[in-house]
């Protein structure tokens, strides 16, 4: 049982969530000091962990009953129950905090679910809706979303001037995550300096940093003295690297788990071979109208955080040992010992009764096997393959809408800069700093490249994994092949998008069109070319004539040179 803030006030919002690996079914109450009801709630996020919530604000002070309970044959049954004292009001910020955060905790199995818990709610919406915001920042401060706002000290306000901007990429974005609900809780916190790994060897770790002896810039006590840390101090240490340690390795911040319906839970980290990192928000069990859906959310360089569904258009997975070790992976619990932080190792996560989900099946049958093992989990027993198809056609939908704001992103910055934007040397397209790396989409189209792949092989994949799927009887493979194939393309068809030509007008695609366009998408990551070239239009067509705006023909050149890679669906191995 949860309440935030760390000292409840009269007048002052309260949360309560009470977090628990099993389904509760039961509801939330408050009392008030006179024993009066002051609010009841059976509002849920499925799980694990399963949250009951509920949000008031006390008029007065005094010792509050917060209860969870259920109705059974016997009658009530109070299954958890927490005093809280209020208090007349709000006590003042710590001021006093030589540091970024005193620890004043420990991580173990309570802490962990409800970190869980509140990345969950913090990115919680609708299966069908487009999650999207320009930067990190907007949503931890949103209290309706952070059920951790204000609980450790006051919050700077989103507009106020450099002080509140949260913009992680990908990589920063887990730490970011893991750095917030640290500090607000006063858990213990570390961060590995690593290698992204060159020359044919994976990444490995050098040191361990922490905010232990980082004195607070400004607002000792509060958000504000966190955010240079979260921008400063750890966005310049970590990297991509981080999360592509070995899986057998002790060193870096992360481990990989077992694969099961329990440990796929928000706050989990996906790390693809190439360097993209997500942070799990959400699984949605298989109901009748869809099959189960693993959610995650990632950070961009232009500082975009948005959510993606699983699939292998989004999560890229290889096992070549020269790469490091993809998979999913969770942060390692962290202890305090003097004036330094101590990291668990594999051996001790899988013997510890708070965590013990230390796994390497992923990486024991190859891509296809990685690939299957995960569906296998998300989605229990054989599904129907149309509603497979739907789900992966909204996949790819969501991915393609995700890139139409990258591109226009970098069409609003042209607009204020026209200067031609530096393109770097060799495998350096796919990771630098600067314009390039913000404006660029070597990466994301490399993905979208292979995502056309996925979808276009789904109806013999359905054929390969016939056990997998619910397939009519007595039909043939070849008459299964043939109808799916059908069905995709008239889906692929009846799937627009928009985007807004260089004179402004709106152009119309489907997905169907980018399948025809994947050779041209294969050179349409530079943001030196005009909005029509990074869509693909064909040259002499009418969508084309409003292009008035090319890379130069050396940048150009060197894009050629390097269109193997994108042809090929491969990045090159770091140099």
């Amino acid at each position: 049982m949860f309440v935030s803030p760390r000292v409840p006030a009269v007048a002052t919002p309260l949360r309560a969530r009470f977090v628990g690996d099993a389904e509760p079914r039961g509801t939330l109450v408050v009392r008030g000091p006179d024993g009066a009801l002051l609010g009841s709630s059976d509002a849920s996020l499925g799980g694990p962990p399963f949250v009951v919530s509920l949000d008031l604000t006390p008029a007065s002070a005094g010792s509050h009953r917060i209860a969870l309970v259920r109705v059974g044959p016997a009658g009530a049954e109070r299954i958890a129950c927490r005093d809280v004292s209020v208090v007349p009001s709000s006590p003042p910020v710590l001021a006093s905090w030589s540091a970024v955060w005193p620890v004043t905790a420990v991580w173990d199995r309570r802490a962990e679910s409800l970190y869980a818990a509140w990345v969950q709610e913090l990115f919680d919406a609708p299966l069908d809706e487009r999650f999207s915001f320009p930067a990190l920042h907007p949503i931890l401060y949103d209290p309706a979303r952070n059920f951790l706002h204000g609980h450790a000290g006051e919050e700077p306000l989103v507009d106020t001037p450099g002080a509140s901007v949260i913009d992680p990429d990908c990589a920063d974005f887990p730490y970011f995550l893991r750095a917030y609900f640290a500090r607000a809780l006063g858990l213990p916190f570390a961060y590995s300096t690593c290698t992204r790994g060159s020359g044919g060897a994976p990444p490995t770790c050098t040191k361990r940093g922490s905010p232990l002896g980082v004195r607070p810039r400004n607002a000792p006590g509060t958000v504000a003295a966190l955010v240079p840390f979260l921008r400063v101090t750890l966005a310049d240490a970590v990297h991509s690297g981080n999360g592509r340690l070995p899986a057998q390795s002790d060193l870096g911040d992360y481990y990989p788990i077992r694969l099961t319906p329990e440990t796929l839970r928000p706050g989990v980290v996906y790390a693809d071979p190439y360097g993209h990192m997500l942070v799990v928000v959400r699984r949605v069990a298989e109901s009748a109208e869809h099959g189960g859906v693993l959610l995650a959310v990632d950070g961009q360089p232009d500082g975009t955080i948005g959510r993606k569904r699983f699939y292998r258009g989004n999560f890229l997975f290889e096992t070549d040992p020269a790469l490091g070790s993809a998979g999913f992976k969770r942060f390692r619990p962290v202890t305090q010992v003097g004036n330094e932080m101590r990291a668990l190792g594999n051996a001790a996560i899988a013997a510890s009764p708070a965590y013990g989900d230390f796994g390497l099946e992923q990486y024991s049958s190859g891509k296809e096997g990685f690939y299957d093992l995960v569906e296998d989990v998300i989605t229990e027993g054989p599904e129907p393959p149309l509603r497979a198809l739907g789900e992966l056609v909204d996949a790819l939908d969501e991915q393609v809408r995700a890139r139409v704001t990258s591109v226009d992103n970098a069409e609003v910055w042209r607009q204020k800069d026209a200067r031609s934007i530096d393109m770097p040397k060799g495998a350096a397209i796919f990771e630098t700093v600067g314009p390039w790396e913000d404006l660029s989409t070597p990466a994301r189209d490399l993905r979208l490249l292979i995502a056309l792949d996925v979808v276009r092989a789904f109806p013999a994949r359905v054929v390969r994994r016939a056990s997998r799927y619910v397939l009519p009887a007595g039909a043939t493979p070849e008459a299964v092949q043939r109808d799916l194939e059908a069905e995709l393309a008239r889906r692929l068809a009846a799937r627009s998008f928009t985007y807004r030509r260089s004179d402004g007008a709106s152009q119309t695609l489907t997905l169907a069109d980018l399948l025809t366009r994947a050779e041209a998408l294969e050179m349409a990551y530079n943001p030196n070319d005009c909005v029509e070239v990074r869509w693909g239009a064909p040259e002499g067509s009418e969508e084309s004539a409003s292009c008035k705006r090319h890379a130069s023909p050396g940048q150009r050149l060197r894009m050629q040179r390097q269109r193997a890679w994108f042809h090929e669906r491969r990045r090159p191995p770091r140099e």
